[in-house]
């Protein structure tokens, strides 16, 4: 697969992290490998978020090779598996050598039975060595090998490279702020996971199963061209809203409950983020709307101060002081504002972050706080906004009306010249929207 962002784009990347970079230093990345599911059965292949940002290569066992000159001048080398027809007739077209000149845009290509053959000489003139050191698959110690070969060939312990580093925070801060044309595929993502949550809202009902839902919002990415969703798709409904992360999506809904759906597509790499919950039958209960609304009230206040200049943490102390609020109005926990948030009393309803960075991966990569201080939004950053609230069937600690209870509304904002963009506005979020929405289909199953 060629990706649809320009292959220019790929080079003008490697080349804003090699300015970053020493004279004369290497940085490899490998790409990552197929994994197996059971036996012969391989899990579908998604290629590592770091190597696929430098590369928009998408074949697995790669290793991405970029060497800088004196002047920081970036060359770009690319080792992947050889052409084969007789296995690419069970597994698919390998771009090759010559395709990773040819149709990705390095400089040179290589196949992957070259590396001992041609990376001690490549490396021969570097000083440093940049690779991530994290879940590299001993990455770490083929380099260490090349560097020996490369120091016994020339019987000078200093020919060698001297340094090695991680790549990571350097690429990573790149990966933070994104170019048009990423901001173009995230605004295309949030659009196609918007309207698939239309959708459930509109083909939800009592006695439907919660993977119904779930096979309805994949449907509808796999029709616009998204093979996969960015993450484990949360459908859950009564109690199961109130865990996190519940992907099991195996029961039936009942009517009188909410469901509570997380989900999102992903788009040549890049992730929709997205949560509502709404009720099963289309019609919020009194006790529902009133939690709900004080929710949607801290999301909205959540959204006001992201700006530039704001900084990543504003959302969430906004979005807390509405949440703690409401909790007391609603007799959920008692005292003074400033104080239970001080002593996080907050924390058995609400027990994560607001907000995180998306991207390439649904939690990107990026520092969430700089010199001790929670990091300053810039134009081009994009982060999620997802305040909830969960009442846990068992926390006898409240009324029972309560009990059972999981709500979390999230958009996906990104950071403008002028404020933000809210990427994920097309699904409705206001109790009337939301039942204007689901009556239509239900009058019509009822005809």
């Amino acid at each position: 697969m060629i990706t649809t962002l320009p292959i220019p784009e790929y080079g003008e990347r490697r080349q804003r992290l090699a300015q970053q970079l020493p004279p004369h230093s290497a940085v490899l990345l490998p790409a990552a490998r197929l994994r197996y599911r059971n036996r012969d059965a391989e899990y579908a292949f998604r290629q590592q978020s770091d190597f696929l940002y430098l590369s928009g290569f998408n074949e697995p066992d790669a290793l991405l090779l970029l060497l800088t000159d004196a002047d920081s001048d970036c060359e770009s080398i690319l080792f992947v598996q050889p052409r084969d027809p007789a296995q690419e007739v069970w597994t698919g077209y390998r771009a090759g050598a010559e395709g990773a000149v040819e149709q990705f845009g390095f400089d040179r290509g290589f196949t992957l039975d070259e590396q001992d053959q041609q990376l001690p000489d490549l490396l021969g003139e570097c000083r440093q060595i940049y690779f991530p050191f994290s879940g590299q698959d001993g990455l770490g110690s083929r380099i260490q090998g090349w560097c020996q070969q490369l120091q016994s060939r020339s019987r000078c312990s200093d020919s060698a490279p001297q340094q090695l580093a991680n790549i990571e925070p350097l690429l990573h801060q790149l990966r933070l702020i994104k170019s048009d044309n990423e901001q173009q595929l995230l605004r295309r993502a949030g659009a196609i996971s918007a309207q698939a949550h239309r959708l459930a809202m509109q083909n939800c009902r009592p006695g439907r199963f919660e993977y119904q839902l779930e096979a309805d919002i994949q449907h509808y990415f796999g029709h616009q061209g998204c093979r996969f969703a960015a993450y484990g798709t949360i459908v859950g409904s009564g109690a199961n809203g109130c865990i996190l992360h519940y992907t099991q999506n195996r029961d039936a809904m009942q009517g009188g409950d909410l469901v509570l759906i997380d989900a999102g597509c992903e788009l040549d790499g890049y992730a929709g983020d997205i949560t509502r919950t709404f009720p099963v039958n289309g019609r919020f209960s009194d006790d529902q709307k009133a939690l709900y609304q004080w929710v949607l009230d801290a999301q909205l206040a959540a959204i006001a101060v992201v700006k530039p200049g704001a900084r990543f943490d504003d959302p969430h102390q906004a979005a807390l002081e509405v949440l703690v609020t409401g909790l007391v109005e609603l007799g959920l926990l008692e005292g003074v504002i400033e104080e239970l948030i001080e002593s996080q009393a907050y924390k058995p309803f609400y027990m994560h972050r607001t907000s995180h960075w998306l991207g390439l991966d649904v939690h990107d990569v990026g520092d969430y706080r700089r010199d001790d201080d929670s990091r300053v939004l810039e134009p081009g950053m994009v982060l999620t906004i997802e305040p909830g609230l969960y009442i846990a069937p068992d926390n006898d600690q409240v009324e029972a009306r309560w009990r059972g209870i999981g709500i979390r509304i999230e958009d996906d904002l990104l950071v403008t010249d002028q404020g933000h963009e809210v990427l994920s506005a097309a699904v409705p979020k206001q109790v009337a929207d939301i039942e204007a929405l689901m009556s239509t289909t239900v009058a019509a199953d009822n005809d």
